[in-house]
């Protein structure tokens, strides 16, 4: 049984990192998942210029990706819809709708102009071999833009996940190039449906945004929604606004859907309803607003990390002058092996070494001479040449060496080593390098990422404030049937208010406001029905069968339950009456020998207001008859 429990645990642990670290949580290094990244690196093997198949697409990703193929499209039908790295022609489906995208094979993709100029290198791509150890594919992408935040990333895996929203692309980037001249910077989430967000509990990614829909009144009778909620849609936005309609929060009459590139739900009101009045129950009632929590959960050097995002965005700077540093050292040592052929080239052909070998019998003793002969000459060269070297000068065609233009060859020289001192001096300002390339990205691509969600401050709805204050409630006291829809006395209240049922066995219970309900129970009668406001003072009388004395208390229901059931008297007590107003009594004693008080007035105006659960006070020393009221004046009551 150990033995087992030690196996399960172990594999457990296995799948769960691997749910973390190989599909759920994307990379900070790069900002992908691992699916996406394979799709990026097969389309660049593929990248022709030309648009492929997705199906094709997700065959030569399978090689790299051990799942099918189904995921790897819906991953690449994503990357296509966030609008970065790839561009698509066909049905990729409505971000505002919700339609799907159509089948792989009737659809196309290629990398964008922003994937070809700063995603890829593969001079300084680390590489690992694919799960078959049949190819090679990097660990991860030397990204030069910060996708993680660009593009956002949700993500669920075992006992844990995150959720990143997507950032403007130039203010992420004037944001990178703040950090680098050491100034203030603050980034905001822009979603691509739009809308308006109040981010003043965003706190750097850990906290949450208000999402409002853009509303605009056509006219007096109609209402446009132009703009949705990042992570709705128009269905999802048009059945809460029926359901809202059928519960009675609002009244409309025909709600329409002309959305196709941009979002247009029309909203047609009846009778004497304004469309400037409905926009307010619109936020409160539906998902014309809603609210996202983000989490900012990233891997980084193979182990989860809990960040924020500007965290995540100086890590990425820390990352791109790594990446432009390395790119430049490469540039500089490639310009120095230029340097280095064309130099040692022409020393050959301009001192005429190559006569040395006319007389030369034995082929061995070719590179040994060349070699002798160069020596003089080392301290003109970056390094000692090496044997591949002598055997390049060699294979040089005798008809190349008598048309070598030794002025053609100082040029190209002096071309390489200007170019090789303007990579020194990039390498020693870095950051300078940096802050360019950032401003040349910005240039480039910037006008295609305007910002589409509007920031602004967004007030709390007040429900109760809107609440219709028409709403028709409705008792029957003989039947014991209240709801919106009997007929009886009524009350006027709103959709947030609690029912307040009293009855004739000394209980109390508070409810909802129901459309028809039957609250009575066998031999029990309904008494009364009101508002539970917390603040009306209720009167009772109430009479103890054993000694006649009757009691009386004023007290205010502050505190309930829903549906529970409540004593305002003892238990075994005969109710009396129960009143809000403060009145006087007639009580009328037994009668007694020698007793000429027969009778006595009572006043509740004397009796102080406690909780319900308080005992009365007892309103005469002798047992009491019968009473009558006296104010206000009603029809006597008798015990």
């Amino acid at each position: 049984m150990d033995d087992l429990k030690s196996l399960m645990r172990q594999n457990y642990l296995r799948y769960a990192s691997y749910v973390v670290l190989e599909r759920a949580i994307p990379d900070v290094m790069d900002g992908l998942k691992p699916v996406q990244r394979r799709i990026l690196h097969a389309l660049w093997t593929m990248h022709d210029g030309k648009l492929h198949k997705v199906a094709n697409v997700a065959g030569q990703t399978m090689a790299y990706h051990p799942h099918g193929d189904a995921p790897i499209v819906d991953a690449l039908v994503g990357l296509v819809n966030k609008g970065f790295l790839l561009i698509g022609q066909g049905n990729f489906g409505n971000l505002y709708t919700g339609d799907p995208a159509a089948a792989a094979r009737y659809i196309e993709t290629k990398l964008s102009p922003l994937a070809i100029e700063a995603i890829f290198n593969p001079d300084i791509t680390e590489t690992k071999l694919s799960y078959d150890s049949r190819h090679l594919e990097p660990k991860a992408l030397p990204a030069k833009v910060p996708l993680l935040l660009c593009q956002g990333a949700q993500g669920i895996a075992v006992g844990m996940s995150m959720h990143i929203f997507p950032h403007n692309f130039c203010e992420l980037v004037e944001a990178e190039i703040a950090i680098l001249e050491g100034k203030e910077f603050e980034i905001l989430p822009d979603f691509p449906t739009g809308g308006l967000m109040d981010a003043s509990q965003y706190d750097k990614g850990r906290g949450k945004v208000k999402l409002r829909a853009k509303i605009e009144v056509k006219d007096p009778k109609t209402l446009v929604i132009r703009e949705i909620c990042y992570g709705t849609t128009t269905e999802s936005l048009i059945r809460s606004i029926d359901e809202a309609a059928k519960k009675g929060k609002i009244k409309i009459d025909a709600i329409t859907d002309y959305t196709a590139d941009a979002v247009e739900i029309e909203i047609t009101l009846p009778r004497g309803q304004y469309a400037k009045d409905l926009i307010r129950s619109l936020y409160a009632y539906t998902d014309c607003e809603v609210s996202l929590n983000a989490q900012a959960l990233v891997i980084r050097d193979g182990m989860p990390w809990d960040t924020d995002v500007d965290s995540i965005l100086q890590d990425h700077v820390a990352r791109l002058q790594g990446y432009l540093k390395r790119e430049l050292e490469i540039e500089r040592d490639r310009l120095k092996e230029k340097i280095f052929c064309k130099t040692l080239e022409r020393i050959f052909i301009e001192n005429r070494i190559y006569k040395h070998l006319e007389n030369v019998t034995r082929g061995e003793d070719l590179g040994r001479i060349v070699a002798e002969k160069i020596e003089p000459f080392h301290d003109m060269l970056f390094r000692v040449p090496t044997k591949e070297d002598i055997e390049r000068l060699l294979l040089i065609p005798i008809r190349r060496i008598s048309r070598f233009d030794l002025e053609k060859n100082r040029d190209e020289v002096a071309a390489l080593e200007k170019a090789l001192a303007g990579v020194e001096r990039s390498l020693k300002n870095i950051k300078k390098v940096t802050i360019t390339y950032l401003k040349k990205l910005l240039k480039n691509h910037g006008k295609e990422h305007a910002r589409k969600t509007e920031c602004t401050s967004i007030e709390e709805v007040d429900r109760r404030s809107i609440a219709k204050k028409d709403v028709k409630f409705c008792f029957d006291l003989q039947s014991g049937f209240v709801g919106t829809r009997v007929r009886g006395e009524a009350l006027t209240c709103t959709d947030y208010d609690k029912i307040l049922l009293f009855f004739d066995d000394g209980t109390y219970r508070v409810i909802n406001i129901p459309e028809k309900q039957y609250v009575a129970k066998k031999g029990v009668r309904l008494i009364c029905v009101c508002v539970a406001d917390k603040k009306t003072v209720f009167n009772v009388m109430y009479k103890d069968p054993k000694t006649a004395f009757c009691y009386a208390k004023r007290f205010i229901v502050k505190q309930f339950i829903l549906d529970r059931t409540y004593r305002f008297i003892e238990e075994g007590m005969d109710f009396g009456f129960l009143t809000k107003e403060c009145i006087d009594v007639d009580l009328r004693f037994f009668a007694k020998l020698r007793q000429r008080v027969n009778s006595a007035k009572f006043s509740f105006d004397n009796v102080l207001i406690k909780g319900v659960s308080a005992k009365g006070v007892r309103m005469a020393a002798r047992g009491v008859k019968k009473w009558t009221l006296k104010q206000p004046k009603k029809k006597s009551q008798e015990s």
